[in-house]
């Protein structure tokens, strides 16, 4: 049933997920070059964690992801729990590096004063 379930995720999840990556990116460090100071710090660790988010997804769930779906067709390998608990490894990299990037830019946002100029 996971594996089942995972392919027909993976489906939806590829390019949708990849292209917000990019944007978050782009976008945090374009901040990052608009502003100065502290500012400029925080919105730069954003766009870093966002990018190592991104590389953790292609370098590491990207090509499980493509073993996982030739098992959805046929049968996993004796050692599919392992590489299961490696992929959910990845995804909790992923997911801390986004989430703090996410909370770096929340609190840069509540720290800007809205009549402060960037």
């Amino acid at each position: 049933m996971r594996l089942s379930f995972h392919a027909e995720l993976m489906k939806m999840n590829g390019i949708t997920m990849q292209a917000a990556m990019a944007v978050s990116t782009l976008s945090s460090l374009t901040l990052a070059a608009l502003v100065r100071g502290r500012a400029r710090l925080i919105a730069g660790a954003a766009g870093l964690l966002t990018l190592a988010s991104f590389l953790i997804t292609r370098l590491g769930n990207v090509p499980i992801n493509g073993r996982i779906k030739e098992w959805a067709l046929g049968s996993p390998p004796p050692d599919h729990a392992e590489i299961l608990r490696r992929w959910e490894l990845f995804n909790n990299l992923r997911t801390l590096t986004a989430l703090t990037a996410f909370a770096l830019l929340i609190i840069l946002s509540l720290r800007q004063r809205p009549w402060a100029r960037l």
